[in-house]
C-alpha cells in the first residue's frame, strides 16, 4: 500500500487547494456562502497576499486557467504585467548595468495581480467585491498568527531593511527584530487600501460589476497608482548594490490591464493538458511529454525508476534549452513547431545514456537558436553566494528552501474550475510603499539586456514568467485543475504528479506525496542566471539503488530533505458523477484542501 501523509479528500459540494490553510478555507468560506469557484479563487488570491508576503502580494502577478459551467473549454487570464515604458535596454546600459538587478525597484514590472483578480471576479464571480475582500481585510486589519517562514524571511533581511529599506523596516521590524512565529501580525495599511477599493468600488454604481470596475479604476488610475508613482521616483539599494530609482509610472498603470487568451494545448494519452502562451514556460510541460512519447518506451513514463528518471530529465534539459531560445511575449515563437511529433521525434534522437551536461536548444523550421551572450559565457561557472532578496523565492540546488511562490485551485459543485499561480511582490523583493503596505515586485530581473533574444527587454513585453497553472480535460470537460510554486521547478514537479497520477494511477495525494526530484541543468530564470550541468535535485527517500544508478550515468546527485521538494496542489472533478477531490503538499506543513 502507497504512503500517504493525509487522505485524498472528496466530496459533492465543492473541494479548494492551496499553499496556506487559511487560504483554502476562506475560500471554503466563500463556496459555503453561495459563491462559486472564481469567487473561491479571489478570495483566496487576496488573504494569500496577507498570510503568504514573503511569497506573494499586490504588486506582484497572476496567471490563470479557468474552465467554467457554461463554457468548458479553458481560457487563460493574462495576469502578467509588463515592463514599463522608461524599461530600455539603453536605459540600463546607462547605469552601467548589464543584467537586471534581482530586487529593488528597477526590477519591478507593472503590477499585475490585483487587476487581474478583479477581472476574473468581475466576468465569472458572483458575489460582491465587499463580500470578497473581507476576510482579507479582515486579517490584515485584525492580525493572523503569523508563520515561521516569514519571520525567518524577514530576519534574513533585517541589515537591508535597517540600513536601506526603511519603509520596509517600520512595517517588519517594529520592536527592532523580526516578528516572532505564532504572535499575531496585522498590516492595517493594506487593509485600509482594500478598504479603499472597496469604498470607491461602491462610489462607482450600484451594480456589481460597476463596482468591481470602480475599484479597478482606482486601482490603476487613482490612489494607488499615485502613491506607486511616487514612491518608484525614489532611489533604494538594488540586488547590484547600487541605489537606483524605479520605472513604474501611473501612466503604466493606466496602460495596462489584465486579460483573456486563449491557452496552449496538448493531446495526451486521452487527456487534454492547457497551459499558457509562451509568455510564460508553460509549454516546457508539453513540450517534454511530446519527447517522452517520442521515445516510444512505457517506462520513460516512471518517475520513480532510474530509466524513467533519466529519460524525464534528458527531456526536461532540451525543452528548457528551447524555452531559453525561443520563449517570450512576442509573436515570433515557432510554438506549432515546438510541439510538432515530428520535432519531438527530432529531438529524442539526441537522447543518451548518459547525462548531457550542454544546453541544447532546438531549430524549428530551420531557424537558428539564440543564447544570451551572458550566459554563455557563465555557463560553466557555479552559484553566486545567495541573495536572500533575489530571484523567486525557492528550492536551491542544495536543498536550502527559501520559501515558494503560491497557487491555489478550486472547483465547485457546477463543474467551475480554476488554477491559478499568484506570485512576485514579496516582502523582500522591493522597499514597501508606506501609502500602501505593500511593495512592488521584481519580475524584470527575466528580462534579457541584450538585443535580438526572444525574451529581450522590450517597454510593454510581458517578462517570460516561470508561473504556470495547469488545467486538465477529458472528452471536452475540465477533470483536474493542479499547480506548484517553485520557479524553474514548476513544471518539474507537475510533470512527475502528472505522469504518476493520471499514467500511473495513483491518488492525488499519493502523486503528491510521492519522492520528488528535479534538474538545474539549464539556464535559471532568475537572477544571478546560472546553469548547474547535470545537477539532479532529489529527496533522500528516492531509493538508494536508483541514486546509484543514476549518478553511474553521470547525473550529478544531489540529496535534499526526505520532504523539501515539491508544492503541489491540485483538485479533480468526475464530470459523470459530480464527485470532487482535492490534495496538498504537506511539505512545510502549510498546504491544506478542504472540502465537502
Amino acid at each position: 500500500m502507497t504512503f500517504t501523509t493525509r487522505p485524498t479528500l472528496h466530496g459533492t459540494f465543492g473541494m479548494a487547494s492551496s499553499t496556506h490553510w487559511i487560504a483554502s478555507q476562506s475560500a471554503m468560506r466563500a463556496l459555503e456562502r453561495g459563491g462559486n469557484a472564481f469567487d473561491a479563487a479571489v478570495t483566496a488570491g487576496f488573504v494569500l497576499h496577507v498570510v503568504e508576503p514573503h511569497l506573494n502580494g499586490p504588486g506582484g502577478e497572476v496567471p490563470a486557467i479557468i474552465a467554467t459551467e457554461r463554457d468548458p473549454s479553458p481560457r487563460v487570464l493574462a495576469g502578467q504585467g509588463p515592463a514599463p515604458a522608461g524599461a530600455t535596454i539603453e536605459h540600463f546600459r546607462s547605469l552601467g548595468i548589464n543584467l537586471i538587478p534581482g530586487s529593488g525597484p528597477l526590477a519591478a514590472a507593472v503590477p499585475g495581480a490585483v487587476d487581474a483578480w478583479l477581472l476574473l471576479l468581475r466576468d465569472h464571480g458572483t458575489q460582491s467585491l465587499a463580500e470578497v475582500l473581507e476576510p482579507a481585510i479582515g486579517y490584515a486589519g485584525g492580525g493572523h498568527p503569523i508563520g515561521a517562514r516569514i519571520c525567518a524571511t524577514v530576519t534574513s533581511v533585517q541589515d537591508l531593511f535597517e540600513n536601506d529599506w526603511p519603509t520596509s523596516a517600520e512595517l517588519w521590524l517594529r520592536d527592532g527584530s523580526a516578528p516572532h512565529p505564532g504572535t499575531l501580525f496585522a498590516n492595517p495599511t493594506y487593509a485600509r487600501t482594500l478598504q479603499r477599493l472597496v469604498d470607491e468600488g461602491i462610489a462607482a454604481g450600484t451594480d456589481r460589476e460597476a463596482q468591481i470596475d470602480g475599484a479597478r479604476r482606482a486601482w490603476s488610475q487613482g490612489f494607488v497608482a499615485e502613491a506607486v508613482d511616487a514612491f518608484a521616483r525614489l532611489a533604494f539599494r538594488d540586488s547590484g548594490g547600487e541605489a537606483h530609482p524605479g520605472l513604474v509610472t501611473g501612466a503604466d498603470m493606466a496602460a495596462f490591464s489584465a486579460t483573456w487568451e486563449e491557452p496552449t494545448t496538448l493531446d495526451w494519452h486521452g487527456f487534454s493538458v492547457a497551459k499558457t502562451q509562451p509568455w510564460g514556460q508553460g509549454p516546457v510541460l508539453l513540450q517534454t511529454m511530446t519527447v517522452l512519447e517520442a521515445l516510444g518506451d512505457p517506462e520513460a513514463l516512471n518517475p520513480s525508476t532510474a530509466n524513467g528518471i533519466h529519460a524525464i530529465t534528458e527531456s526536461l534539459k532540451l525543452a528548457f534549452a528551447d524555452r531559453e531560445a525561443w520563449y517570450g511575449d512576442g509573436p515570433d515563437v515557432p510554438l506549432k513547431t515546438l510541439l510538432s511529433q515530428e520535432y519531438a521525434l527530432e529531438r529524442a534522437t539526441l537522447m543518451g545514456e548518459r547525462a548531457s551536461r550542454e544546453v541544447r536548444p532546438g531549430s524549428p523550421d530551420g531557424r537558428g537558436p539564440r543564447i544570451a551572450a551572458y550566459l554563455m559565457n557563465r555557463a560553466q561557472q557555479s552559484s553566486t553566494d545567495e541573495d536572500a532578496t533575489t530571484g523567486e523565492p525557492t528550492v536551491q540546488s542544495n536543498g536550502v528552501t527559501r520559501g515558494d511562490t503560491c497557487h491555489v485551485d478550486v472547483v465547485d459543485r457546477w463543474g467551475n474550475m480554476v488554477s491559478a499561480t499568484p506570485s512576485g511582490g514579496w516582502l523582500q523583493s522591493s522597499p514597501t510603499i508606506p501609502e500602501l503596505g505593500f511593495p512592488l515586485g521584481s519580475r524584470m530581473q527575466m528580462f534579457w539586456l541584450e538585443e535580438g533574444l526572444a525574451s529581450s527587454l522590450e517597454p510593454g513585453r510581458r517578462p517570460r514568467t516561470t508561473l504556470t497553472p495547469t488545467m486538465v480535460h477529458r472528452d471536452g470537460h475540465p477533470v483536474l485543475a493542479c499547480g506548484s510554486p517553485g520557479g524553474d521547478q514548476q513544471d518539474q514537479w507537475q510533470l512527475l504528479f502528472l505522469l504518476r497520477h493520471l499514467i500511473g494511477g495513483q491518488s492525488l495525494q499519493e502523486a503528491i506525496d510521492a519522492p520528488t526530484w528535479h534538474t538545474t541543468s539549464f539556464p535559471g530564470s532568475f537572477y544571478p542566471r546560472d546553469v548547474e550541468p547535470a545537477v539532479l535535485v532529489v529527496e533522500d527517500r528516492l531509493d538508494e539503488d536508483v541514486t546509484s544508478a543514476l549518478s553511474a550515468r553521470g547525473h550529478d546527485v544531489r540529496l535534499s530533505g526526505a520532504w523539501s521538494l515539491g508544492r503541489m496542489c491540485a483538485v479533480t472533478r468526475d464530470p459523470s458523477t459530480g464527485v470532487v477531490a482535492a490534495g496538498a503538499n504537506p511539505r512545510g506543513m502549510q498546504g491544506y484542501a478542504c472540502g465537502r
